[in-house]
């Protein structure tokens, strides 16, 4: 019974979510159910687990939210993203709409930017190319969540991406782990994508939908629109700014942060104050690029605000306010998944997770260990971590057992956790959707098919893993 009651909570979160509740409202609400049967009681369940979760979350990603969002506001207020959206659709010619988001979006999460920081920046580029392409709005979510939530997020040998680091910790490994498993499950991503997008596309059209339910009129030139060279700056900005000030690589003439300065704040006995600076350095480099970025895209962009009259302090404003909603919902979900799987009545699901891996084997184990973790989350990072902290040790012995090497394990890991992580109250769809004005009714049904395909995708990378031995 109590069991079923957080299969009843994980339920009722979804239909709410794609029901357009609010996440915010909904997740802590849903989250206290299996509390009531519980040793735990209703109100410590909310205000110290749900809550403490959730504040954890915003502490640490607030300020990427923040001055992505800011950051985004001024590129497309601006006219930057028009005038790049211009360009690339110059170079790939309106049929490759769908391409042209897909690979921009990956470009910048292979670059080493935020997910949501590239969602933030990307939706100006992509909503301009649909536009100009005449392709539904409605396939904008799908086919940035293609681009930046799918292989260049776990797929890509060598990503920086959270979700490609945490297995590092707990096999030895390193990003670059899984080489010929990566690439093969990028080439199915790609596959499944462009396929079923362009097909969509394609039908719709036929059906005379266009970008905005209707055939789109075509534009004149805008001449206030900055050169798009120009434009580009700020987006390099980021890029650089953020790899100078992370050494990812620790080379010793790089940039190194203060280890001491977090010192001070020791006496102040601050809560959620981090362990080390290692543990923000990332953050605070990030952050600092965005800013820099940020008044970059103003100065470039300061024609188009004078002459179209746009309201420089609005456009910041907005942009600044949109980031709470963004932030408040992932972190809503994040900590939904953290109540869940803290409770006992979590330890049947656990065991029964355990038995696969006896008699399936540790990749099977892995796969369907990490999408379940991740469909309770609504989070790649937190599913995967909650799973590698469950069974990653025994995960790691069987495969060491077995002659599997612990590179192609932690590359199908990474693959499995975006297998399913795309459920209705995933803060990362709600974000997502919200960023480009659209509901889970206007948009869904295209995540979802994408969604079914690539839960095989990790499957059939086991498949290609034990008919070639290429890890």
């Amino acid at each position: 019974m109590e069991t079923f009651s957080i299969g009843v909570s994980i339920v009722g979160l979804m239909l709410a979510a794609y029901r357009v509740w609010s996440i915010i409202l909904i997740a802590p609400i849903f989250a206290i159910v299996p509390a009531i049967l519980n040793e735990f009681d209703i109100m410590p369940t909310y205000t110290e687990l749900y809550m403490t979760r959730l504040a954890e979350y915003t502490k640490t990603y607030y300020p990427v939210f923040l001055f992505g969002a800011v950051f985004a506001r001024l590129m497309e207020k601006g006219g930057l993203a028009s005038a790049i959206a211009g360009k690339i659709m110059e170079f790939l010619g309106e049929q490759r709409a769908v391409l042209a988001v897909i690979l921009g979006c990956a470009a910048l999460t292979y670059g080493g930017l935020s997910v949501f920081v590239v969602a933030f920046v990307m939706y100006p580029f992509g909503a301009e190319i649909f536009r100009k392409a005449d392709i539904p709005k409605k396939l904008l979510p799908a086919t940035m969540w293609m681009g930046i939530f799918s292989f260049a997020m776990v797929a890509l040998p060598g990503t920086p991406q959270i979700q490609n680091i945490i297995p590092s910790s707990y096999f030895g490994t390193s990003t670059w782990a899984g080489v010929g498993i990566g690439l093969f499950a990028t080439l199915l991503y790609l596959g499944a994508s462009m396929g079923w997008l362009t097909f969509r596309a394609k039908s719709l059209q036929s059906k005379g939908e266009g970008y905005g339910g209707e055939v789109a009129q075509k534009q004149q030139k805008d001449r206030t629109l900055p050169k798009w060279q120009f434009a580009l700056i700020p987006l390099l900005m980021v890029i650089v700014i953020n790899i100078i000030l992370s050494n990812p690589f620790n080379f010793e003439f790089g940039f190194h942060w203060n280890e001491s300065s977090l010192e001070n704040f020791l006496p102040f006995k601050l809560t959620l104050l981090a362990a080390s600076v290692s543990k923000v350095k990332a953050i605070w480099s990030i952050s600092v690029a965005l800013i820099l970025s940020s008044i970059a895209a103003a100065y470039i962009g300061r024609r188009r605000f004078i002459s179209h009259r746009e309201n420089f302090l609005e456009t910041i404003n907005f942009g600044a306010a949109s980031s709470c909603a963004a932030v408040l919902n992932v972190a809503s979900g994040f900590a939904f998944g953290s109540v869940m799987v803290s409770m006992p009545e979590f330890l049947p699901v656990k065991e029964f997770l355990i038995g696969i891996g006896d008699s399936a084997g540790p990749l099977v184990s892995a796969v369907v260990t990490t999408n379940i973790m991740g469909g309770i989350t609504g989070s790649a990072s937190g599913g995967l971590t909650i799973a590698l902290s469950m069974l990653g040790e025994q995960w790691a012995q069987m495969a060491t057992a077995q002659g599997i090497p612990l590179e192609a394990l932690h590359r199908i890991v990474a693959v499995a956790a975006i297998g399913i992580d795309p459920v209705p109250h995933a803060g990362a769809l709600v974000t997502l959707l919200a960023i480009c004005g659209l509901t889970h009714k206007d948009s869904y049904f295209d995540i979802i098919v994408l969604m079914v395909i690539k839960f095989f995708i990790p499957f059939l990378c086991i498949l290609f893993f034990m008919a070639t031995g290429i890890s």
